[in-house]
Parts: C-alpha cells; structure tokens; sequence
C-alpha cells in the first residue's frame, strides 16, 4: 500500500512521492547463520545481526525487519527487499546493485560508498542517518523520499527520477550528470549542493533561495561571467 505525499504543493505542478505504508505480519526471529545466495526470506525479524562479507547475492526479503544490522562489504547484488524495514543498517561497501527494492523503508542508516547502481527503487523512504558516497548511477527511482537525512556526494549520474522528494535533508555535492528528472521536489531540502549536471535539473522544483545558492553554478554552466 502507499500514500501520496504532500510534495505536491506549489499549485498541483510537481506530483508528490507516493509513500510506502509498511505493515508487517508477526515476524519470526530469524535463527542465525550466514546468507545464501537466491535465499528467500519472508516475514523474518533480523536482529543485530553481522552479515560482513557475506553473500547474499539474488535473496529475496518479503515483509521483514532488518534491525540493528551490520553491512560490511555485504553482496546483495540483484537482491529484492519487498514490504521491508531496515532501521539502524550500518556499514561500507554494501553491494546492492541492480537490486529492487519496493514499499521500503530505511530509517537511521548509517552508509558509507553504498552500491545501488543500476537499482530499482519504488515507494521508498530513506529517514534519518547519513549515507557517504551513495551510488546510483543508472538506477530508476519513483515514489523515493530521502527525509531527514545527510546524503554526501551522491550519485545520481544518469538515473532517472521520478517523483521524488528531499525533505528536511541536507545533499551535498551531489552528481546529476546525465540524469533525467520528472516531479523532483528539491523544496525541502536544508542545504542543496550540486557537484555538476545542473543542466540536467529540468523536471525539478527548487525554491528561491535555493536558486540564488545555485547561482554561481548556474552562471558557469551557462558561460555567464560575473563581475562588480
């Protein structure tokens, strides 16, 4: 199920991000030892548990609660992530490349140099924590919501991206080279740095302050030199 967000404000002309509305069965507590790859794990609760290094590559994960869990190195590449709530996730290198991940919710991670390229995300919200070097690179997003959050040098380099919504968060240095944009509502976000690929923002909302920040490197992009 999903909710429409309110990122549709401004006269109806940028679509709001339909939200994931997750609600899990009664989970069973998962019993411990490593990930399988093609393994299928549904309505399972993971609790503090260490998958560093494992491979987990093709599982799929349906209505379940990742809590508390470490990421190190983790493959999950072509991983599918259903109806699921990862809070507390921590670690570096994580490999979810061409992964899918749908009505997801990711709450208080803490993420360094992430792989989702060449992803799927729909009907997700990332809230809280922070996440170093988030790579999505030809991913295809639509109904993402990145709320409350720290998002350093992501990469959206020529994802596409529909129907999503920064608010409350601060992005820095983010890299939208190539990207295509349709209702990207960058209102909301606390502090907006782009790295380059500002020329690709067309499809997106920002606000006025926003633009003024943004003026420097609209006015280089465009060959504008400005002097006193």
């Amino acid at each position: 199920m999903a909710r429409t967000g309110a990122g549709g404000a401004g006269g109806g002309r940028v679509k709001g991000a339909r939200r994931p509305e997750v609600r899990l069965p009664e989970l069973e507590v998962w019993g411990g030892g490593e990930l399988e790859p093609d393994g299928d794990y549904d309505g399972q609760e993971f609790r503090a548990a260490d998958f560093a290094g494992q491979d987990g590559a093709g599982a799929r994960f349906m209505d379940c609660a990742l809590r508390d869990c470490v990421l190190d190195e983790t493959g999950l590449r072509h991983a599918r992530l259903l109806d699921t709530v990862l809070t507390g996730a921590r670690g570096v290198g994580t490999d979810l490349a061409e992964a899918t991940l749908r009505d997801v919710e990711l709450v208080d991670a803490r993420l360094g140099g992430t792989q989702l390229h060449g992803s799927v995300l729909e009907r997700v919200v990332v809230r809280g924590g922070k996440i170093d070097y988030l790579n999505l690179r030809t991913a295809k997003l639509r109904d993402v919501v990145f709320e409350s959050c720290v998002l350093v040098e992501p990469d959206f380099g020529n994802a596409v991206l529909e129907r999503v919504e920064f608010v409350d968060c601060v992005v820095k240095d983010a890299e939208f080279r190539g990207a295509t944009l349709k209702d990207v509502d960058l209102r909301g976000a606390a502090e907006l740095g782009i790295a380059s690929g500002v020329e690709r923002l067309s499809g997106a909302v920002i606000s006025m302050s926003q633009l003024l920040d943004l003026a420097p490197v609209l006015a280089s992009q465009l060959g504008i030199r400005v002097e006193d």
